[in-house]
């Protein structure tokens, strides 16, 4: 990546995270291999309707990512590349899972860069083994007594537990 110091360089790993997945986390721990610093910028857009509150997705993500270093969890509303600019981010992380992510991620990723030109994309392949997975399928498969173990860390789990209650969550 010309122009970027790796040494001092913070990326951005923006989502509502209701709930994070493997699949995100997946993402996190390569982006640390990558990156000094990760701020995971847990969405928050009164527009949206989350399983979570966003105290308990940025605990709940905290938690998940304990053992990774050079991770900060914070909520986020607005524009990204504002958040960005207000954290010192000069890297926007996105996962993608297929060519639907990609056309939308595509999309974004060029409104970001015309408004800010300064601010990279990066863009890293989802584990094929958690390509299907999404918060959403998750919540739905959960709601219906559908076993998610596979799908989420037991903190995620726990957390969706004590939100749908437990004859939901398998």
């Amino acid at each position: 990546m010309a122009g970027l110091d790796h040494a001092s360089t913070t990326a951005v790993y923006a989502g509502s995270f209701d709930p994070p997945t493997f699949g995100h986390l997946h993402v996190i721990e390569r982006g640390t291999r990558l990156f000094d610093d990760i701020v995971l910028a847990v969405g928050t857009n009164p527009a949206k309707h989350y399983l979570l509150g966003v105290d308990e997705r940025i605990d709940v993500l905290s938690r998940a990512t304990a053992h990774l270093s050079g991770i900060r969890v914070v909520p986020f509303g607005g524009l990204l590349v504002d958040f960005c600019r207000r954290v010192g981010a000069r890297v926007i992380l996105r996962g993608l899972r297929a060519s639907t992510d990609f056309d939308f991620e595509f999309q974004i990723g060029l409104a970001n860069m015309d408004m800010a030109p300064e601010i990279e994309t990066v863009f890293l392949l989802t584990d094929p083994k958690h390509i299907f997975i999404s918060s959403s399928l998750v919540k739905e498969i959960a709601a219906n007594g559908g076993d998610v173990s596979r799908y989420v860390p037991t903190v995620a789990l726990t957390a969706m537990m004590r939100a749908l209650g437990p004859d939901c969550v398998g």
